[in-house]
């Protein structure tokens, strides 16, 4: 009988031992929940950050493929896919036009270019010890193997992925995919949201599918103009001026406009490499080179590159810089080479949350004020 009445005195009070009548414990356990969601995103996206970045640089090449794709439509009144064939016909074109018949010419090149990066180090390093610095060629050779061992160390796990033949191909198969019909995936993606957030949805991916084709195209065009600039300057300008052609002229533009893909970091890279190859034909082709490497960086940086910004995403030097050197580490050179089209990316998402924010609080003033 006690037992009766004490099961409804339980009843009347409405508890139960699954449920919580504390408002202070179901906050505390409603923190301890979204802390450990939080926490399980965070290991979740770590262990499948590799793959989303093989899909993301599917969708940057799809973006390039798509932004082509457009451009032709303006002059050709035919079918997607065919306009998709035609792009991806001329890619392949030119890559073997690169490989079979500028490929001897550069591939000579390419077998000095060691050698003379090498000579031109070493008399950097005597001019340094000549000038008072202590400096032992065989110690910082082996501080640049440990810092390469150490890199190699990082993206060990990414080598059979990233680096790999495969990886590449699964990227170009994904990205055709996605070229061909864009839409399809997108109303895929769609129909997982709630009705009433796939609008939102549909105007940030068309912004940011606008901002990567405009960026990519904005790439592609600063590498062919540095490419273009450098070897006309090494190759044509320096014997007109009586320094005569720099040494692996193809070869240093080919390479210029490769790594201008990567800002920042590329340009350094590109620059260094040009000097100390210029270096070797004398002082004076060295200088020359140094000029060559300001005039094509402030050429492409102060005029095209800021044509292109009024029609992209424009963002800070030092913050594509930081994070190019975040993904390159984690990543490697893929993580570096797509880390500027991911930071416009989460820019462009970012700017679509204020202005949802935006809409929202004048919304609710609008509401209180009727």
């Amino acid at each position: 009988m006690a037992e009766e009445t004490q099961g409804s005195t339980n009843q009347d009070l409405g508890t139960s031992p699954s449920r919580i009548n504390n408002p202070r414990i179901r906050h505390e356990i409603s923190r301890a929940i979204v802390w450990v969601a939080v926490v399980g995103t965070v290991a979740l996206a770590v262990w499948i950050a590799r793959p989303l970045l093989v899909i993301f640089g599917a969708m940057v090449f799809a973006s390039m493929i798509d932004g082509g794709a457009r451009l032709l439509g303006r002059a050709l009144s035919i079918r997607r896919s065919w306009r998709v064939a035609i792009v991806l016909a001329a890619t392949v074109s030119f890559m073997l036009w690169l490989g079979y018949f500028a490929g001897s010419t550069i591939s000579q090149e390419a077998a000095q270019f060691p050698a003379i990066v090498e000579r031109q180090l070493g008399e950097l390093f005597a001019w340094a010890r000549a000038q008072g610095f202590q400096i032992d060629q065989s110690q910082l050779q082996n501080y640049l193997g440990n810092i390469g061992s150490g890199i190699s160390t990082v993206t060990k796990a990414l080598g059979g992925i990233l680096g790999s033949a495969a990886t590449m191909l699964l990227i170009v198969v994904i990205g055709i995919y996605v070229a061909v019909d864009p839409q399809l995936y997108e109303r895929g993606v769609a129909w997982m949201l709630p009705r009433e957030q796939r609008d939102r949805f549909y105007v940030t991916t068309a912004r940011m599918g606008q901002t990567m084709r405009r960026l990519m195209a904005g790439r592609l065009l600063g590498m062919v103009v540095e490419a273009l600039f450098t070897y006309l300057m090494l190759a044509v300008v320096a014997p007109l001026i009586g320094i005569g052609v720099v040494p692996m002229a193809a070869l240093l533009a080919i390479l210029t406009g490769l790594l201008a893909f990567v800002p920042n970091l590329g340009a350094i890279i590109s620059g260094a490499l040009m000097v100390l190859v210029g270096f070797s034909g004398g002082v004076e082709m060295g200088i020359y080179t140094i000029f060559v490497y300001f005039f094509v960086q402030n050429f492409d940086g102060y005029i095209v590159i800021p044509m292109i910004a009024k029609k992209t995403v424009d963002l800070a030097p030092a913050l594509v810089l930081a994070f190019q050197l975040i993904m390159g580490i984690l990543f490697g050179i893929l993580g570096l080479f797509l880390a500027d089209p991911l930071l416009a990316m989460i820019k462009v998402a970012l700017e679509r949350r204020a202005e949802q924010a935006d809409e929202n609080t004048s919304g609710e003033a609008v509401g209180h004020g009727a």
